[in-house]
C-alpha cells in the first residue's frame, strides 16, 4: 500500500500537478527584525515594532525573487525607555532627518537546500552600503518563512559618530536578525 502511495504521488508531481507558488504578502504580525548590541561587552537585545517588505520570491526561481525593506526607525525598541530616547538623536539615528532604513535587494543566490543568500544595498542615515545577508526558507501551514541574520557595523553607516564612535563602550558590530513571513500572491501564484 505505502509502495502505491510513493508511486501516486510521484506520478502527480511529474504530471505538473504540483505548481510552484509565489510568496508576496508580507504578514507584519508574524514577522520580526530584532538586533543584539554590545554595551561595555554586555549584549543587549532590542527590535523594530514597525517595517514593511515588498517581496516576490518562487522557490522554483530564487534568482528572479525581488525584496525591499522600509524599517521606521521610531519604532526602535533598544531595551529601555532611556535607549529609546537617545538612539533616535542626531549622534545615532537622526530621526528627523532620517526616519527610515531602506534595503533593496539586487539578487538572491540559491546555495544549496533550503539555504540563499540576500544581496542588495541598505540605507541608513544617508549612508548606503553593500550588504550579503545568508538566509533560509521553508513553507510552514501554506506560508512562506525566511530566517536570516547578518552583523553590520553601525559606523559605516555613522550611527552613534561623535562621542559615540568610541567602540570600546559601545562595539561596532551589530547583530541583525529577520524573521519574515509571507503568504502566496493572490490566485496562489
Amino acid at each position: 500500500m505505502n509502495t502505491f502511495r510513493l508511486a501516486f504521488a510521484a506520478l502527480l508531481f511529474a504530471s505538473g500537478s504540483a505548481q510552484a507558488v509565489e510568496f508576496k504578502q508580507f504578514l507584519a504580525d508574524q514577522s520580526s527584525l530584532q538586533f543584539v548590541s554590545r554595551q561595555m561587552g554586555v549584549p543587549v537585545d532590542g527590535q523594530f515594532r514597525k517595517f514593511n517588505v515588498k517581496l516576490a520570491f518562487d522557490p522554483a526561481k530564487p534568482t528572479a525573487a525581488t525584496a525591499r525593506f522600509e524599517l521606521d526607525l521610531a519604532s526602535v525598541d533598544a531595551g529601555s525607555a532611556d535607549a529609546d530616547d537617545e538612539v533616535v538623536r542626531k549622534p545615532w539615528f537622526n530621526l528627523n532627518e532620517f526616519p527610515t532604513a531602506t534595503f533593496v535587494s539586487s539578487a538572491i543566490r540559491p546555495l544549496g537546500g533550503d539555504n540563499f543568500e540576500l544581496v542588495g544595498k541598505l540605507t541608513i542615515k544617508g549612508q548606503t552600503q553593500e550588504l550579503t545577508a545568508p538566509f533560509t526558507f521553508r513553507q510552514a501551514g501554506g506560508n512562506g518563512v525566511f530566517d536570516g541574520a547578518f552583523v553590520l557595523k553601525r559606523l559605516d553607516f555613522a550611527v552613534g559618530d561623535g562621542i559615540w564612535s568610541d567602540v570600546s563602550a559601545v562595539a561596532n558590530e551589530v547583530q541583525i536578525k529577520f524573521h519574515i513571513v509571507a503568504a502566496p500572491a493572490a490566485g496562489g501564484k
